[in-house]
């Protein structure tokens, strides 16, 4: 349902001179992926043992389906699409953070292109009146490089400015603290192969200087003979 809902709110904008006809079963589409959303967080609701401790733990969820006129926060929904991304990341917890980290960039992106090209497009004075400006102003934005070649100027589409730039914050400190986490394992793996090392090569003396020890107290004994004692 999420991949049909990005497919009918995406081809309208991608293609402005879409029939009508197809303008509107795109519309209907979104509606009915709406309703399944609705519908799916009601009943997880209704399942759950702890309801308020749910609807806190699922603020965004709430969010998506009390206000479906916001249609780019609707489109956040599909960040669920990541769950299934995530089946196959079983190497480690860094691989499923460099997994969500590529899905939700990507996402985030073109989640945003499509919502300011929706809302740039057709006002006065615009000049992001393309996908291609809006992929090339999401990637600048959320990469916090701002050229500010592109920029927008309705208040819908500066409300997904500042969603996106929150967003690009979010994911580079998600990188930051993921290389920094690996760097730190790689220090510390370092220090516990030293220290074993260390470990064994005192584990061998010692029991290097308790033979020598063993083999000097039998030559002492009482009644060692020449050939002991050479």
């Amino acid at each position: 349902m999420a991949v049909v809902f990005l497919v009918a709110y995406a081809w309208p904008i991608l293609d402005p001179h879409l029939a009508r006809p197809l303008v509107d079963g795109c519309r209907v589409a979104t509606w009915v992926a709406w309703g399944a959303f609705a519908l799916d967080y009601a009943v997880r609701l209704s399942l759950s043992q702890y309801r308020l401790r749910f609807v806190l733990g699922h603020l965004l969820d709430l969010a998506v389906v009390v206000l479906p006129v916001l249609r780019p926060l609707r489109l956040l929904r599909l960040v669920t699409l990541l769950a299934v991304l995530n089946r196959y990341a079983r190497v480690s917890l860094r691989g499923r953070v460099a997994v969500y980290v590529v899905g939700s960039t990507a996402l985030v992106i073109l989640v945003a292109a499509l919502a300011e090209v929706d809302a740039e497009r057709g006002h006065a004075g615009a000049v992001i009146r393309t996908f291609g400006d809006a992929i090339w102003w999401a990637i600048t934005t959320v990469t916090t490089v701002g050229y500010g070649d592109l920029y927008p100027v309705t208040l819908t589409g500066r409300l997904v400015a500042g969603g996106l730039m929150l967003a690009g914050i979010a994911l580079l400190g998600i990188v930051t603290a993921s290389l920094a986490s690996w760097l730190i394992e790689r220090v510390r793996q370092v220090g516990e192969e030293s220290e074993a090392a260390t470990h064994r090569d005192i584990a061998a003396l010692t029991a290097e200087v308790a033979r020598l020890r063993d083999e000097v107290t039998a030559l002492r004994r009482p009644g060692a003979g020449p050939e002991q004692r050479d």
